[in-house]
């Protein structure tokens, strides 16, 4: 298991802190706890089990669990099992033995659980799903990222294709293995796109992003916008922004252009208005990523790495509690 650039390059541990509230965790905790264990807060098959084998002695009894990569992947999440676990199983102590944004093989022990077996068999389901779900994004950003050839300029960068309640985490994730984070929703950054601007012409367009931009900027105050966009399919669209003021606007976004447009884009750019970015979005896939970043785009937006991520294979095995008997090894619920 080794360290990838994304985790040298940042302080994840403090990442998460910015990037998921904790009132964001305990409210997926608890949504995760009323859908699994139901109005009575019950594990029916836990607490039959426990009556059918010593009562309160066996609800007591004390089990240890590995928490393993069953597969290749990019580790993300993990700072979420502590919320998890107060939530679920107050009474378990963790130890990790690896950290988000790193590389995992398969059969890597990324976490050991020790406490009440009641209370990690209540856990199991709900962490797994979480952090499978999360380091799926991550390896799937990671796999995006290292597409994108060295010399270019471009980065990857998520959308809000996201899960609904996950959003901070999974964009938290896309940063785990190497991407960019977007704007986190509709009140953060301002993206005029297509729809906004149904029925204007081009030679228009300046003026109302114009108008747009200084209006934003006013509504968000005292708070910072972070940034202003605006969405164009052709490049004559785009030669029309590319006059305005410097800081009017920070990014334009290609959408679905062809290469050769992109091109004739970023030569525009660099001619006139050099501190203006550009973001190619629109269909990417691993097989055109690295002709699009040759254009000379900055920022490559890929809503695939969250709608298109594949949760990853990882389980938790226990080992055989000893006062019945009974192996859990490799459980599944």
């Amino acid at each position: 298991m080794t360290h990838s650039p994304a985790a040298q390059a940042n302080d994840l541990d403090a990442l998460f802190a910015e990037m998921v509230p904790p009132e964001v965790l305990e409210r997926l905790a608890r949504t995760a706890w009323a859908e699994d264990l139901g109005p009575r807060g019950l594990d029916l098959t836990s607490a039959a089990l426990a009556r059918a084998t010593g009562g309160a002695e066996a609800s007591a009894r004390v089990a240890h669990a590995r928490l393993v990569a069953r597969e290749a992947c990019i580790v993300a999440g993990l700072p979420a099992i502590s919320t998890l676990a107060r939530v679920f199983a107050p009474g378990v102590k963790i130890m990790t033995h690896a950290r988000d944004a790193q590389d995992a093989d398969r059969g890597d022990v990324l976490a050991e659980l020790t406490g009440p077996e009641t209370q990690l068999l209540a856990l199991e389901r709900t962490m797994l799903n979480l952090l499978s779900r999360l380091s799926g994004v991550a390896t799937r950003t990671r796999a995006f990222a290292d597409a994108i050839p060295p010399d270019a300029r471009a980065r990857v960068y998520d959308t809000r294709k996201t899960t609904p309640g996950l959003r901070e985490l999974e964009k938290y994730a896309v940063r785990c293995g190497g991407g960019g984070s977007h704007r986190m929703g509709l009140f953060d950054a301002v993206l005029v796109k297509d729809n906004h601007l149904a029925g204007v012409p081009d030679d228009a367009l300046p003026a109302i992003i114009e108008r747009i931009a200084r209006e934003a900027r006013a509504l968000a105050a005292p708070d910072r916008v972070l940034f202003v966009e605006v969405e164009v399919d052709r490049a004559e669209q785009f030669e029309r922004l590319v006059g305005l003021p410097e800081g009017v606007i920070d990014i334009v976004l290609l959408d679905n252009m062809s290469l050769a447009d992109m091109r004739r884009c970023a030569e525009t750019r660099d001619r006139y208005a050099p501190r203006l970015q550009l973001e190619a979005s629109g269909g990417v896939t691993l097989e055109t990523i690295a002709d699009i970043a040759r254009t000379g785009v900055d920022r490559i937006s890929v809503g695939s790495l969250t709608h298109g991520a594949r949760s990853v294979d990882l389980a938790l095995d226990f080992d055989a509690p000893e006062p019945h008997g009974a192996s859990t090894q490799g459980a599944r619920s």
